[in-house]
């Protein structure tokens, strides 16, 4: 079974871009979706004609009160099976509005425009979709391509050290899952120095890593789990934070449970240990931080893994592991114990 193959623009030209799909596709109405945020600090910039539904900004509204708001304001503008939504905004805009799309009237058209490096080079990009439900990440959601997602780090300039480091994650992920000389000219580089136009190349590299994985995968059966890598413990740190009402990053959370995931594989695979120690400190001379956790987390912590998914039987936690850069192993597990121990190693190297 294959999916439709998204067009994929890279551009620091939107608005042309934009406008040229939208006429070449001919919908009978446009519906931007975005945030309050978006909705004030780039839309204007934009000058496009069409009305915008708004959300409230934030991880913690991607949830069912919003899709349902969104749902609500469609039907209220008269939008039908042939019209268009364009999301324009961060990862909970496109997961959000990429779902909205994908079920109302059974599915209309849309088109991704990402306005932060997570989404961009993530959330935007692969056709999943969804909205977080009973403090589980991405609980509900369906696979759901875009028609064209259009890359540009025309609106990255305005973007917080911290937004940017948080995609960057994503970036030294696809890195890791692609060879060692990629991965090592990631974490070798200056992030919030880097130019927008270098930035842009830098980008498209790390999307055709996720792109080609996700051609030949698209449901996640065999080989697009490897893009899980960080994920089943970095969401296990987000629940966990979104529990206590301090939600963190999603990138931050990918890069601490990157660093997890990688002692698991040198338990298990035979990851360098070298390896652990240079990755920690890129984390630490980039200012990544650390979360708030102690052992006494660690119970909640294997509990959010436990239900995770990805999951293919009940108890039994998957990871995507490494045995060096470059050689990802899909459908690994490993035990409490062993999950205990790699985050006690993990908060001996942060701390």
């Amino acid at each position: 079974m294959t999916q439709s193959r998204q067009a994929l623009i890279f551009t620091n030209d939107v608005t042309t871009h934009l406008r040229a799909l939208v006429e070449e596709m001919s919908p009978s109405s446009v519906h931007i979706i975005t945030d309050s945020n978006v909705a004030a600090q780039v839309l204007p910039s934009l000058s496009l004609p069409w009305p915008a539904i708004t959300v409230p900004p934030g991880d913690d509204n991607k949830n069912i009160s919003s899709l349902s708001h969104i749902w609500e304001r469609l039907i209220e503008a008269g939008a039908t099976r042939k019209s268009l939504v364009i999301n324009i905004g961060g990862g909970v805009v496109t997961d959000m509005g990429g779902f909205a799309a994908a079920t109302f009237k059974r599915g209309v058209r849309f088109i991704n425009v990402p306005t932060t490096l997570l989404s961009a080079v993530d959330a935007a990009v692969g056709g999943k979709t969804g909205i977080n439900f009973a403090g589980f990440k991405n609980e509900i959601g369906a696979f759901a391509p875009a028609d064209a997602v259009i890359i540009s780090t025309a609106c990255f300039g305005s973007l917080p050290s911290s937004e940017l480091l948080s995609g960057y994650a994503e970036m030294v992920k696809h890195g890791l899952l692609s060879s060692p000389a990629t991965y090592t000219s990631l974490i070798d580089r200056d992030i919030l120095s880097t130019s927008p136009a270098e930035m842009l190349h830098l980008l498209e590299e790390s999307v055709r890593v996720k792109e080609r994985i996700v051609t030949e995968d698209p449901f996640e059966k065999g080989l697009r789990r490897a893009l899980n890598l960080g994920h089943t413990v970095g969401h296990a740190f987000e629940s966990l934070a979104m529990e206590r009402n301090r939600p963190i990053p999603h990138g931050y959370a990918v890069a601490w449970g990157i660093l997890v995931e990688i002692i698991i594989s040198h338990m298990s695979e035979g990851f360098p240990s070298s390896g652990i120690h240079t990755y920690a400190r890129f984390l630490k001379e980039n200012g990544y931080g650390a979360p708030a956790i102690t052992c006494d987390d660690y119970d909640a912590l294997i509990a959010y893994m436990t239900h995770d998914k990805k999951n293919d039987t009940p108890g039994a936690i998957n990871f995507t592991l490494l045995s060096s850069p470059g050689i990802p192993k899909i459908d690994r597990t490993a035990s409490s114990e062993e999950i205990r121990a790699a985050l006690d190693i993990f908060r001996d190297l942060m701390y």
